[in-house]
């Protein structure tokens, strides 16, 4: 198939679609002492394959003490679900001092500049083949993937919104590897 240059049509795991180059801001991390919470966000956007068809999960992890400031999942990959994200996350936790994304299409745009402006964020954004930069994020990624959707296929949104709920609240009141603490407890102990 791979000689044949056969492939499945399907949506590909890399999302990052660069966006508009006037809204791209420089990386505020590197060197950076996090020592608190809400001092720095991190945002992306994942693939959730299910039974039939996919979607896709917006998260913002604090890097402090890792634990998820809001989340959200949509059948599209425009801005709008993003920007939902982040306003409820606010709503609920406050506001971060910097929040860090990639430079995708959804965190490029005006919409989404003019929020954290509005809101006086800093905006850090890291480029292309710098996932690392990102790393906390991706850490989520790799750990919600392999101990909850891919081992339980939801057959529909609903079910794939009830079981995301239920996993984050294990996923907050259980010890994390990186900081030897509840998520929760060290975010709400330090804030």
């Amino acid at each position: 198939m791979r000689k044949a240059n056969i492939r499945p049509i399907y949506p590909r795991r890399h999302l990052t679609v660069l966006g508009e180059k006037e809204y791209i801001y420089p990386y505020l991390l590197k060197g950076l002492q996090i020592n608190r919470p809400n001092q720095v966000w991190e945002i992306d956007i994942t693939y959730i394959p299910m039974e039939k068809g996919f979607m896709y999960l917006t998260a913002i992890i604090d890097v402090y003490s890792r634990a998820i400031m809001g989340w959200g999942l949509s059948n599209t990959f425009d801005a709008v679900a993003s920007l939902e994200v982040v306003k409820q996350a606010i709503s609920d936790n406050g506001k971060p001092e910097i929040l860090n994304s990639d430079q995708g299409s959804q965190f490029t745009c005006l919409a989404y500049v003019d929020l954290l402006k509005e809101e006086g964020i800093k905006i850090s954004m890291y480029g292309k083949g710098r996932a690392l930069d990102n790393i906390y994020i991706e850490r989520f990624w790799r750990t919600i993937k392999y101990q909850y959707i891919y081992l339980n296929l939801a057959s529909d949104g609903i079910s794939l919104y009830i079981g995301i709920k239920k996993w984050l609240e294990r996923y907050h009141n259980k010890n994390h590897q990186g900081i030897n603490q509840k998520p929760i407890e060290k975010y709400r102990n330090a804030a």
